[in-house]
């Protein structure tokens, strides 16, 4: 697909992954709309980019619907659409206070999972409605994954379930959106320096780092917007979850 004047929207744009996503789709040449809760970052990058920043909660039908409307009134039919919202709390499923709430799990699963579906669903609709190009194709889905849903660790089974749910969910949507010329792609990152991960203490980044095969560093969110321009770029990439994660295999804890 090419990338000039074509509508994008990037949840979770305003930081981390999301923001990496985001600047290289804006240097390509994209119309970029960032879909976030954090409005002052989420103003400051669109600005930046050249983009727009509407206030998006994606686990809500009605907030995500009135989001992309926005997007589409300001810039056309989406045509690159890029999950990376995101919650990751950790919790075990019996602590010391007992076992998980309900709810604490729900919450997660509604964010990473349910909200990944409702982007994709109402940015499908729109891609549908595009002019294809030569090879039919209307749009692209990309989603974010994560290394747990193939080696969650200890605490992590709500954030594990969730993108386990967004692995599952691509090879079926390829094949279901394929008829419209709409490809879905996922990417499973590993250890980035996300806003998060720069909070933490430099010795706890560096011992996260020595656990990467290599290169034994974080990932930089600019690379993670490196794959994304490749999923759109390459015509037959389609149904495929691409681990991003220096070859980790994540420990029990």
């Amino acid at each position: 697909m090419d990338f000039k004047d074509i509508p994008a929207i990037v949840t979770g744009g305003a930081s981390g992954l999301g923001e990496g996503a985001a600047r290289a789709l804006a240097a390509e040449g994209c119309k970029v709309a960032i879909l976030d809760l954090q409005a002052e970052r989420g103003d400051a990058v669109a600005k930046e980019i050249g983009g727009i920043f509407v206030e998006c909660d994606v686990s809500s039908a009605e907030s995500a619907e009135a989001a992309l409307q926005k997007a589409r009134e300001a810039h056309g039919p989406c045509g690159i659409a890029v999950n990376c919202a995101g919650i990751a709390p950790a919790a075990k499923i019996v602590g010391k206070e007992g076992p998980m709430p309900l709810e604490d799990f729900n919450k997660v699963i509604q964010v990473n999972l349910v909200g990944t579906f409702n982007i994709m669903r109402l940015a499908a609709a729109q891609m549908a409605g595009r002019e294809p190009n030569a090879d039919g194709e209307r749009g692209v889905i990309i989603s974010t994954a994560s290394v747990a849903a193939y080696e969650g660790q200890i605490g992590q089974v709500a954030y594990s379930a969730s993108k386990g749910g967004v692995v599952s969910m691509t090879l079926q949507a390829a094949r279901e959106l394929a008829r419209s010329g709409i490809r879905v792609n996922t990417i499973a990152p590993g250890i980035f320096m996300t806003p998060m991960m720069a909070a933490m203490p430099e010795n706890v980044q560096e011992s996260l780092a020595a656990t990467l095969p290599f290169p034994q560093r974080l990932g930089k969110p600019e690379e993670f917007g490196m794959m994304v321009e490749q999923m759109v770029k390459n015509p037959i990439l389609n149904g495929e979850v691409v681990r991003l994660d220096c070859a980790l295999r994540m420990a029990p804890k």
